[in-house]
This record gives C-alpha cells, structure tokens and sequence, in this order.
C-alpha cells in the first residue's frame, strides 16, 4: 500500500538530488532504484566485527535562515545497545512498549522523526497524519487509541477552536502523555488544555543541536506558569551581550555549558557563532532569548533575531503574539518589526482571521485595542495586516523571515 500511495513521489527524487549514487526501495523498485531486499540478499544476516551505531545528521528547521546540517561524534556502540539519548528521551516521555504514538508533524523534522524512531524501536504502533488538522487529529485519537502525541503550541490553538460540541464529543480517554516543544506556548492555551485533558502535558525546551533540556511536567507549570522547566541536560547560563551573567529575573540569552558537542555541517562561522569555549567545557546557544525565576525555572521571551528595536526600546514580539491567538476572531498571528522613519521600527501584527471572520479596518481596531488593553502600549501593534494564511512550516512553526522580508525589501536593517 505504501509503495503504490508514494511511487509517484519517489519517482521525483533522484532528479532532485543528482550526487546520490544508490537509491533503494523496500517493497519493490520503481525506475532508477534497486530493490533494498535483492541488495541485502547477498550480504550475511550477522553483524560484522566491527559493526558500529550511526547517526542522523539532522538539520536546523530554517525559522531564521538556511537550514544548517549538524554533525554530532558518532556513538562508540554497537547498533542493538540502547543510545543513552534513547534511554533518556524514553524516559522523560514516558515512551513505552505497547503504545500507540500520534504523529501530527512531518518525518523530516527532527523530533518527530526521532519520536516515531523510538516508538518503533520499543515494538509500539506509530501512526502517521500527513498533515495537522485538529479534528482528524481528534478522530485519530479515538479511532485508534493513541497514547502518546508529540505536538506545537499553533495545534493546541486548533484544538482549542473547533466547536465545544465537537471537543466534548471525542473520546480522548486512551491519552496518557502529551509532549510539546518548538515554541513558547500561550498561557492561555496551555491552562485551556490542561483543564481539557489533564495534567498530562509535558513541555521540554531544546534544539535541533541538542546543547541542552529542560522539561516541565503539568503540575510544575501550574504553579509556574509560563515556564519551559528546568535543566536536566547541560548547566543552564542566562548572559548579556558582553558574555556576563545577568540578574535573577533579567532577559538575556539563552546558553547551555558541558551538555554536547556540535558543528554545522560546511559552515564553521555559523559553529563559531554558536558557541564559546569556556574553562568549565563548550557552551552553545541558538539565539533564544529567556530568565530564570528564583527556583531555577526558565521562561523563555523570544528569539533575538526577532527583537524589534523601536526608539531603543527592545521589545520581544512574542508576548503580544501569544495574546493576540487568543482573541476569538484570531486563527493565527505573527508580530514583527518594519520600518518607521523616526523610531527605526515599528510593532506591526499580521493576522489569519478565524474562519468567518471579516477582515478590514473594524477588526483592526478591535484587535488593537485588545492588545492596549492587557499590555504595555509600546508593545502593541500600531497597524495589522491580514492575511488568508500565515506562512508556517509544516512542523507548526512560524517562517517570519518570509513577512518580515516583504516589509524590509529594499531597506537595510540589522535584524535578520
């Protein structure tokens, strides 16, 4: 059934990728590749003497730029051992054998594909959506009993807007752990589904580069809102620009010191960016901004390559983001800066209105007094756009490179 389903796909492929020099398929061959079991068939079933565990070399997901390849040192282990990140991935998400595990986003992003990896590994069921849509995934959940779900804060959003009827109709009884990642999520939103189905949501802070974890378990959030967890993996550093820690409380970015080591792939300036050597080991970033509360919880504000800077005053988008998806005639919302002749930049809102939902000058208005309404108004929208739909990644998250480059073309401006 796959190979009928996909054929057509895998036809494209090797015109794509010319310096390939094998192409295999399972479950027979289509034009141009070789059959996986005929080329197996000549080789021993036992392993080799010297037979070693690989690795994926995954790449950045492209939020802010070209997606970077990140080479890791390969595992000294034999492939049948259990990865130490397998055993601590099973364990922080409560990966089990039996389970039956969702997948709401696309195989080549790195936690899915690892999440669906692991649940094959452990002889669970995985099963596979093509793309998000919160009702099918409602319906998935029941049909087959699904267990465990790893998810981004835009399908909680989803969720949370499909009819009450629709919501209290379906039988989400078999789910035991909900993970979520890839972005800070709404306040809001994540309370909204916690109330929904359970102290059951587990949100980890981390990267494609893997230079640190922190995980939060729904009773930690609940009594600290906001936050992404604390550190189990690396030794968590909150600095400023000049590399110096800042206050308890303070915004600065994000580091992780002595949890591994990376490069990028061709690229040792984007490596060098990354990360600083320090006497106590190598520490990495990506450019997250976030503080630390006084019981060692991190919040993140944002990423820095999305500061806006209007009038010298940083202002973070996110925040207003967040409030903005919560309004009722809001599917979707990006706020970035573009360019003001006197302040150098200005907060614009770009939104996807809820489905019926007329855009126009009204809804502008509304929109932007809910914002002065519930925050700083240097942190508002002075105008917003619409938008049919916002330019998002298969894996949920927000391509604002793509608007924010329609606003600054033919400007220059030291935001990326």
């Amino acid at each position: 059934m796959i190979f009928v389903a996909k054929i057509a796909v895998a036809r494209e492929l090797p015109a794509h990728c010319p310096d390939v020099r094998r192409w295999l398929m399972v479950d027979g061959a289509a034009e141009g590749y070789e059959s996986f079991e005929d080329a197996v068939a000549a080789h021993p079933e036992t392993p080799i003497p010297d037979e070693q565990m690989g690795a994926a070399m995954l790449y950045s997901s492209g939020t802010t730029g070209r997606p970077k390849g990140i080479i890791r040192p390969l595992p000294d282990m034999a492939p049948g051992a259990v990865h130490p990140t397998a055993a601590f991935l099973q364990a922080m998400f409560g990966f089990r054998e039996g389970m039956v595990y969702l997948s709401p986003a696309p195989l080549y992003h790195s936690a899915p594909q690892a999440s669906v990896a692991l649940s094959l590994r452990l002889g669970s069921t995985a099963v596979i959506m093509e793309h998000f849509d919160a009702a099918q995934w409602l319906d998935l959940v029941g049909k087959y009993k699904v267990t465990h779900c790893q998810m981004v804060p835009t399908m909680f959003s989803r969720l949370l807007k499909l009819p009450a009827d629709v919501r209290a109709a379906a039988d989400t009884s078999s789910l035991e752990v909900i993970i979520h990642a890839a972005a800070p999520c709404p306040i809001p939103v994540k309370q909204q589904m916690i109330e929904w189905l359970g102290p059951i949501i587990r949100e980890y802070y981390s990267s494609t580069e893997g230079g640190g974890f922190t995980l939060c378990l729904s009773e930690e959030w609940m009594s600290h809102k906001g936050t992404v967890g604390k550190p189990l993996l690396g030794e968590l550093m909150i600095l400023d620009d000049d590399w110096k820690p800042v206050p308890q409380g303070t915004p600065g970015t994000v580091w992780f010191r002595g949890a591994t080591n990376f490069e990028y792939f061709n690229d040792p300036a984007k490596t060098a960016e990354a990360q600083r050597p320090t006497p106590e080991g190598l520490a990495s970033t990506v450019g997250d901004v976030g503080y630390v509360d006084g019981d060692g919880y991190l919040y993140l504000t944002d990423r820095k390559t999305y500061m806006i800077i209007s009038g010298g005053v940083n202002i973070y988008p996110q925040e207003t983001e967040n409030l903005l998806v919560t309004h009722p005639k809001v599917f979707d919302a990006a706020v970035l800066g573009v360019p003001n002749e006197d302040l150098g930049e200005e907060v614009k809102a770009v939104v996807q209105p809820a489905p019926g939902v007329e855009p126009g000058p009204d809804l502008e208005r509304e929109l932007i007094e809910f914002c002065r309404a519930n925050l700083a108004h240097f942190k508002c929208p002075r105008s917003i756009d619409f938008e049919a739909e916002l330019p998002r990644l298969p894996t949920g998250k927000l391509y604002k490179r793509l608007l924010r480059d329609r606003y600054w073309e033919g400007r220059s401006t030291s935001i990326m």
